[in-house]
């Protein structure tokens, strides 16, 4: 039986699973947690499925060693492709990322035009088409995956021409399918709301599953009578690992998570 103090693990190809790690902390408080985000094999997006499996069973292994009472899997193409594998391999409570988000654009919309932006490996998974048509046949999903705004957010270039010129591109392809809504189908892209809210317009609802999905969490922890006492308040909360520059990680999630981030320890994951 998990101990209700233990930490939740979270984890990520690299900085951007940091939104849905913020978004735990803002709606649970109390939470202690673990964040392990793989940036020696950033991105996911463009790998096999049969890898993205290998590298979450691993990131688990490592995660359980640590004594997490649930995993969040706060990466779309690893929610897509490694979700439905691994969740009978644990005894503990595993969360994607993508249900919740697709219950609320399905919610959201007014006209049944949905679009979503992702990596190459979760548009052509078709996981989130599949879960809105289930919820609502009769909406039409629209797809476009965005390989180059990963690696934009992972070098940092949050406000930058060249970030502007290249999201452009990619979504003048669903400005032209009179879609209301659109979901930020990749944990990195929270970081770009600004930018993909500006492109849109303001008549495109965003839809950021980073929030949801804590959301989700917070109702499962409560279901199984697993959310945190106030005992551990004295703990040091929040630990960060990564597999590779954990210096530049540090720095940047400073940004994301102002004085929440003392030091990043990198590991070895491949030993798991």
């Amino acid at each position: 039986m998990a101990d209700r103090n233990s930490p939740i693990g979270v984890f990520d190809s690299g900085v951007g699973g940091l939104t849905v790690a913020r978004e735990i902390m803002r709606q649970m408080p109390d939470e202690r947690i673990v964040y392990f985000g793989d940036t020696a094999r950033v991105p996911y997006g463009s790998k096999s499925c049969s890898t993205v499996i290998r590298f979450t069973r691993q990131i688990i292994r490592f995660l359980l060693t640590q004594d997490v009472k649930a995993i969040v899997i706060a990466c779309n193409t690893a929610t897509a492709c490694a979700l439905e594998a691994v969740e009978k391999e644990v005894e503990i409570p595993i969360v994607g990322v993508i249900h919740a988000g697709a219950r609320t654009a399905v919610d959201s919309t007014k006209n049944g035009k949905i679009g979503i932006i992702g990596t190459e490996g979760t548009i052509r998974s078709g996981v989130y088409t599949r879960v809105m048509k289930e919820m609502r046949e009769d909406i039409d999903v629209t797809g476009k995956p965005c390989p180059l705004l990963v690696p934009l957010v992972e070098e940092g270039l949050l406000h930058d021409s060249v970030t502007d010129e290249i999201a452009s591109r990619y979504l003048s392809e669903l400005k032209g399918k009179y879609i209301d809504t659109l979901v930020l189908g990749c944990t990195h892209y929270p970081l770009l709301r600004s930018t993909v809210g500006r492109l849109m317009g303001p008549e495109v609802t965003l839809v950021n599953p980073a929030y949801e999905t804590a959301l989700e969490l917070k109702q499962i922890l409560e279901g199984k009578d697993l959310l945190c006492g106030q005992e551990s308040n004295d703990v040091e909360k929040y630990h960060f690992y990564v597999s590779d520059l954990a210096e530049k990680f540090t720095s940047f999630a400073a940004s994301i998570l102002p004085g929440q981030v003392k030091e990043t320890k990198q590991i070895n994951i491949e030993e798991y």
